[in-house]
């Protein structure tokens, strides 16, 4: 990923009866957002949670999902008008309400 794309992170915070389905967000859900925005999509990643900074706490995120884009502009003109069709699939597979964050990649080196 080259310095200063924009990264788009979507967070499902853990914690009692939010639930997760996984297979159905990276099967069904990440698919279909990545066909939806299109060329403006220029890489996608999913973390699972796993645990917290502790040894053995719950992880704080159930799932983090990232996109990364050119700009804010190009995010904003590739989601605005598809926003209803990717919040109304959340019901399919959570009922986490998600926490959207808007950044700029200042370093990658992976």
């Amino acid at each position: 990923m080259q310095k200063d794309m924009i990264k788009v992170s979507v967070l499902y915070p853990n914690g009692g009866g939010k639930t997760f389905d996984m297979d159905y967000y990276c099967d069904q859900h990440v698919p279909m957002v990545l066909d939806t925005l299109g060329d403006a999509v220029k890489g996608a990643t999913v973390e699972k949670g796993l645990q917290g900074g502790e040894p053995g706490s719950a992880a704080t995120y159930q799932a983090i999902g990232n996109l990364y884009f050119e700009t804010v502009d190009a995010f904003e003109a590739a989601f605005s008008p598809n926003a209803s069709k990717i919040m109304g699939d959340l019901p399919n597979f959570t009922n986490i309400e998600p926490i959207i964050q808007v950044g700029q990649v200042a370093i990658d080196m992976t």
